[in-house]
């Protein structure tokens, strides 16, 4: 297939919109992950919503803590937003040239979306477990990558694959919903192109920001349960008084914690947080996107031009 503009430019656009969305949500984020890592009967809790983690941190006076672990999330978000916008561009114009039809199908689409979504997790599930443990960490106390990382186990840096792999379909929801409203909405406008069939056609930065926000509210509410669960998988070991560490082990597992959250919380547990997790994913999603639209063309060009400049000059090398 040979050098893959395409697909290196939607990875290149992607993985920026990543780590912008990122680092502007990333306070919220903390708050939510703090929030639905802990799990206690309802007298007991320390967090009665996502606000109350928002206040402890000003009550103690550990603001600038909503942003541990910021560099490894970013670290993390750009990487695999890039592995992933490039497998799945790459698998669909694969898949394309080889079915030779025009479109792909909403099945077919899934199923490149969530081929490109497991190549991510398994090659960033490690800074993703770090970023994870790093926001559940007291305020104050939270550890660097690099000692996150080498204080756990080769098989405590996976933890939560599984879950995680499972989570492959929030992805594959969302941008299948995406990618076919898109289609449909740009469709008049392709007819009417006139400009060069090499450029691709993007969306306004409000209809891109629509579309992200009603297909991640769809795949979120639908995934939540596991959202959760991979959250207290992940989480940092409390040193809170009161807290032992034997029920956190417990929560190493997806058994563990569907068990944990049915005793001390019931089954309205399993969608605690629900609000504050489809607020931020919602808003990095419809970020990401619409960031990643207006940018499109633009690396698009850069692409082009460079590709232009080893061209002319591996030509010069060989005339030399």
């Amino acid at each position: 297939m040979g050098f893959d503009l395409e697909s290196l430019s939607e990875a290149t656009s992607g993985a920026i919109g990543a780590l912008v969305s990122t680092t502007i949500l990333y306070p919220l984020d903390t708050c939510k992950t703090k929030y639905q890592a802990e799990v206690r009967a309802q007298h007991q809790q320390k967090y009665r919503n996502i606000s109350d983690v928002f206040w402890e941190a000003i009550a103690t006076r550990q603001v600038l803590s909503l942003y541990q672990g910021l560099g490894t999330k970013n670290l993390q978000s750009f990487i695999s937003q890039f592995i992933y916008f490039y497998g799945y561009s790459f698998f669909k114009r694969l898949y394309l040239e080889k079915s030779g039809k025009n479109t792909i199908g909403t099945r077919a689409n899934l199923l490149v979306a969530a081929a490109a979504g497991a190549c991510t997790v398994v090659l960033t599930q490690p800074l993703d477990t770090a970023s994870s443990r790093m926001q559940t960490s007291e305020f104050g106390k939270s550890k660097g990558l690099w000692k996150s990382l080498s204080e756990s186990t080769w098989s405590e840096a996976f933890d939560g694959l599984g879950i995680s792999l499972l989570l492959t379909s929030n992805p594959s929801i969302q941008y299948t919903v995406f990618d076919q409203l898109k289609q449909r909405l740009l469709k008049r406008r392709l007819k009417r192109e006139t400009g060069s069939e090499a450029s691709p056609v993007a969306l306004s930065a409000f209809s891109a920001f629509v579309l992200g926000a009603l297909s991640k509210c769809v795949a979120t509410f639908l995934t939540y349960p596991a959202i959760r669960c991979k959250v207290m998988i992940q989480a940092a070991e409390s040193d809170e008084e009161g807290i032992n560490q034997a029920p956190q082990k417990k929560q190493k597992t997806v058994t563990g914690a569907l068990c944990s959250i049915w005793k001390k919380e019931g089954p309205l547990g399993f969608y605690k947080g629900l609000q504050a997790q489809i607020l931020k994913t919602v808003l990095s999603s419809a970020l990401l996107l619409m960031i990643k639209e207006k940018i499109t063309k633009t690396s698009w060009v850069l692409l082009l031009a460079l590709r232009k400049f080893l061209f002319i000059t591996r030509t010069r090398l060989k005339i030399a």
